[in-house]
């Protein structure tokens, strides 16, 4: 019997062996989290200064277009990419829609640049989406804990996500890349979110068709700038993020009213094991009571009876010496 209990010694090491593993998981998300917040960085600054990540990209489109069998496949792997690092994939979007368009004629074009661009993006969108949950999901469930409001949006998109999903990939407004990896913290089924990249082919092939219709490959790059096409993306795009809002908003008061109702039920349910306890601890207090009372009782009648006879062999003394 005795071998079947661990050592003294065997449980002291795994605990203090179970801290530097927490610490080293926690070194390796800061990491991370730094390289890839470093290089966001990077690339913001340098799209508002030297545009050094622009002219990579114009540079890699050329190539494409002069090798575009293999350039479909590297074309999603630079997608991918773009996806995780914050790289603005309009520029890539239109340029394919030119690229492929200009290589393999209008109709093939349009098909293969809105196909790569739709599986770049999906396989970026779902690393970045994991990412996000390996590095920040944690932190967000400690939160959930101890704000009700969160704990309902968070159920609200575990149970409805695919439906929100869809309505906020149809919104061009929607920042895509944030949202990748502010999906990836909350509880929404990474199935869900896989399927819900369907909702970005809309507007991936509005602006393919928009970048193979540009004259040159500069051009394709600020297609997006025409009046019109701005004027048609703001208007769709208000409304499926309203719609996004408005479905987000009314699954997550549902979930609100049913985590209210659950924990009210659970407080019933104590409130009434407390009030069945209380008539039994009553009695067991009155008995006690009247127990202590019968003691008391016998001590006096006891004390009494002492002092009586005292009393009666005083006196019997008191006879006789007379």
């Amino acid at each position: 019997m005795s071998t079947s209990a661990p050592a003294p010694s065997e449980a002291a090491t795994a605990t203090q062996q179970a801290p530097p593993k927490s610490k080293r998981s926690l070194l390796i998300k800061i990491f991370v989290g730094l390289l890839l917040v470093g290089f966001i960085i990077y690339v913001i600054v340098d799209l508002a200064t030297t545009n050094n990540t622009r002219r990579i990209i114009t540079d890699f489109l050329d190539w494409v277009e002069d090798n575009p069998a293999a350039g479909v496949f590297a074309f999603i792997g630079v997608y991918f990419i773009a996806t995780i690092f914050f790289i603005p994939g309009l520029i890539l979007t239109l340029g394919a829609g030119f690229v492929f368009a200009n290589a393999l004629g209008l109709g093939v074009g349009i098909l293969l640049a809105t196909v790569s661009v739709f599986f770049g993006a999906s396989f970026g969108s779902c690393a970045a989406f994991l990412i996000g949950r390996y590095l920040l999901r944690d932190c967000v469930s400690n939160l959930t804990k101890k704000y009700v409001i969160f704990e309902a949006i968070d159920a609200a998109l575990k149970d409805k996500g695919l439906r929100i999903i869809i309505l906020l990939r149809l919104s061009p407004l929607v920042p895509y890349n944030v949202f990748n990896y502010v999906c990836g913290v909350t509880s929404v089924s990474f199935r869900d979110y896989a399927i819900g990249m369907f909702g970005i082919l809309p507007g991936t092939f509005l602006y393919v068709l928009l970048g193979s219709s540009a004259g040159s490959l500069v051009d394709s790059s600020s297609s997006g700038d025409n009046s019109t096409v701005r004027i048609v993306s703001i208007v769709v795009g208000v409304v499926f993020a309203i719609l996004g809002v408005y479905a987000t908003t009314y699954y997550a008061k549902k979930e609100l009213n049913k985590i209210l109702s659950q924990r009210q039920e659970v407080n019933a349910a104590t409130s009434a094991e407390g009030g069945a306890e209380s008539p039994m601890e009553g009695v067991a207090n009155t008995v006690g009571n009247e127990a202590a009372t019968d003691a008391e009782g016998d001590v006096e009648a006891q004390n009494e009876t002492g002092q009586e006879e005292e009393t009666y062999q005083n006196e019997e003394k008191v006879t006789k010496e007379t």
